[in-house]
């Protein structure tokens, strides 16, 4: 049983919703660091068939499995995809000393329309300083569907985040963020651990939901520049490549995904999904 303090909260997990990924600072110790570090050098790090329970997966010594089961990792894994999801696939990615190339912006999936969503976890056991060319994400574009490679002639998007970080950080992606391993202009190899969970339960209020009333606001309109961290505030916010400023469509996915995962059939951000489920046939007959 995962002690609350652990989990997530419903404005990280809004966020998540929002932006489609959430990052963790300097989280995993230094001495774990190292023997990730030791045993990506060594090639010791072992694989398991998809589908089978993370619980069963990297058994000690593993650092990987170590990492995966600190009570905070644990906490973010419960709160996005439940009790032991399933190990879908793993990778050490590594990106070569003064390479002259970077990856193709991309998805990890085919076109993907569920509800329901996997994470990748990706963890860096090192320092990641600009130059040395960090997973590259386009925050919001998980709602954007693509089918893998097909961004991959672009190069640079408006609003992008590279992620430069101290050892030991952690990045949590929904599985159908837009993004890329960058160039590295550093004499050093670049190493970042990722892996793939699937979700084994419905994704129904998994985190710590004694703050979701009072995180989730009034349905209200959002003035520019207007300081706001309910929940309704959250949703609303633009990203920076959004068409017009606006992206209305992106917002009425974070909407659907928001009910999904609260059941709250009538939550809204500014009227947007109502009125589209305003329809003749739907409403009750005047008497």
């Amino acid at each position: 049983m995962i002690e609350k303090q652990y989990l997530l909260n419903s404005r990280q997990v809004a966020e998540f919703v929002a932006r489609g990924f959430l990052r963790f600072d300097e989280l995993v110790p230094d001495e774990i660091n190292q023997a990730a570090m030791t045993a990506f050098d060594a090639g010791g790090i072992q694989s398991y068939p998809a589908g089978t329970p993370l619980s069963q997966c990297y058994p000690e010594p593993s650092p990987i499995g170590r990492m995966l089961r600190m009570p905070e990792i644990q906490g973010i894994i419960h709160s996005l995809v439940g009790p032991d999801p399933l190990f879908d696939h793993h990778a050490i990615h590594v990106r070569q000393p003064n390479e002259g190339k970077a990856q193709g912006m991309h998805g990890d999936s085919i076109i993907d329309t569920r509800m329901h969503f996997d994470i990748q976890i990706m963890y860096f056991p090192h320092d990641v300083p600009l130059e040395m060319g960090g997973t590259l994400l386009v925050p919001g574009s998980q709602y954007r569907r693509i089918n893998e490679m097909d961004i991959a002639r672009y190069q640079n998007f408006v609003g992008q985040i590279p992620m430069v970080c101290k050892a030991g950080s952690i990045l949590v992606l929904h599985h159908g963020i837009w993004h890329c391993g960058r160039q590295n202009q550093t004499d050093r190899k670049r190493y970042m651990y990722k892996i793939r969970l699937n979700p084994r339960v419905r994704q129904y209020r998994l985190w710590n939901t004694d703050d979701l009333d009072e995180a989730k606001g009034e349905s209200q309109p959002i003035f520019a520049g207007e300081k706001r961290s309910d929940i309704q505030a959250i949703l609303a916010q633009r990203e920076p490549w959004f068409e017009d400023g606006e992206g209305r469509l992106e917002i009425v996915n974070r909407i659907k995904q928001w009910r999904f995962l609260t059941g709250d059939d009538n939550f809204d951000v500014h009227y947007w999904l109502t009125r589209l489920e305003n329809m003749p046939e739907n409403r009750l007959e005047m008497a």
